[in-house]
């Protein structure tokens, strides 16, 4: 029997918002240490994580300023900010709870506990110094949900939706945080300097460190940190599992498995999503960071092509 188009939805967006929090938690929490490492230049490295958010204009409305305390409320507690920490949660549990009665109870119990926990807290958090327990219980609570849901929801329709979402999401996220990190290169490639230099090598070291890739990276490449080496690593490693490439092979499986209770119904997604796969099978790191063929850009738009197909053909239609 087919899901139906709401619940459909409703997994999609849980995956989604879920691995939002968790990526939001990973970077706030890396960002963070860094600047503490980098006494006096701490504004820089604020920057480009606010940059990821998009909300510069909106945080400054509410605020007044940008530094360390604004920031990290902004994206770790502030329900404004549609993509901090607890917004993505309360999202996600909004979404579970029309699905109580099709989804193992063992998953809402633990996005409503991540719920309890996390939503409700604010600047005290901050006061008490208590930002990277904050961010390693968000961090937890997601794998924790994506645990549970692994060992126990069947492998039908729903758990491909919510797959989907959470799998678009990552690679997103991987693109985001590499573009913002080769801007920023450019930018400071013009400050031919030994501190510019070492606080390069800090951002690129804390962009492993978001996507938990920073021992895998070591263990892979081992010629010290190497931006474009990093940069390939994060973009078109096969078998890391936060790599842009993993994501967009993983993201094409669930659309076939999704295809497969709807035969022939939306071909336009997997031509989309085989397309963004083949994209990354067979481009190298200088063509996209070099070339820009295809460039990072180009490959953002291609996964928003895919997440708007998606939203077309199974949710804009009853």
């Amino acid at each position: 029997m087919l899901l139906l188009s709401r619940l459909a939805e409703s997994l999609y967006w849980i995956g989604r918002y879920m691995e939002r929090a968790e990526n939001a938690a990973r970077l706030l929490n890396v960002n963070y240490y860094a600047t503490l490492e980098m006494a006096g230049r701490g504004r820089e490295h604020w920057a480009p994580l606010l940059e990821l958010t998009g909300g510069e204009a909106a945080l400054r409305a509410k605020y007044g300023r940008l530094d360390a305390r604004s920031i990290s409320s902004w994206m770790a507690f502030d329900h404004d900010n549609p993509s901090s920490i607890a917004s993505s949660l309360m999202r996600a549990r909004e979404n579970a709870r029309g699905l109580r009665d099709r989804i193992p109870s063992e998953m809402w119990e633990s996005l409503n506990r991540a719920y309890l926990t996390l939503c409700f807290e604010n600047g005290d958090i901050l006061d008490r110094d208590g930002l990277f327990e904050y961010c390693v219980a968000a961090r937890d609570a997601s794998q924790f949900f994506f645990g549970i849901a692994f060992a126990t929801l069947p492998r039908d329709e729903g758990w491909s939706f919510m797959r989907a979402g959470q799998t678009l999401e990552r690679g997103d996220n991987t693109l985001r945080v590499l573009q913002s990190r080769l801007k920023d290169a450019a930018v400071q490639a013009l400050r031919d300097d030994p501190a510019g230099r070492t606080l390069q090598d800090q951002r690129w070291v804390s962009a492993l460190k978001g996507a938990s890739a920073y021992e895998a990276y070591r263990k892979s490449v081992h010629t010290g940190i190497h931006p474009l080496r990093i940069a390939e690593f994060l973009l078109l490693d096969e078998f890391f599992p936060r790599s842009v490439r993993y994501s967009a092979e993983n993201l094409h499986d669930a659309l076939t498995q999704i295809d497969r209770h709807h035969p022939g119904a939306h071909p336009e997604i997997l031509k989309l999503s085989r397309w963004l796969v083949a994209r990354l099978q067979f481009a190298s790191v200088e063509h996209i960071v070099e070339d820009e063929y295809p460039s990072i850009e180009e490959l953002l738009s291609d996964f928003n092509r895919v997440g708007a197909a998606i939203n077309a053909a199974y949710f804009e239609q009853e």
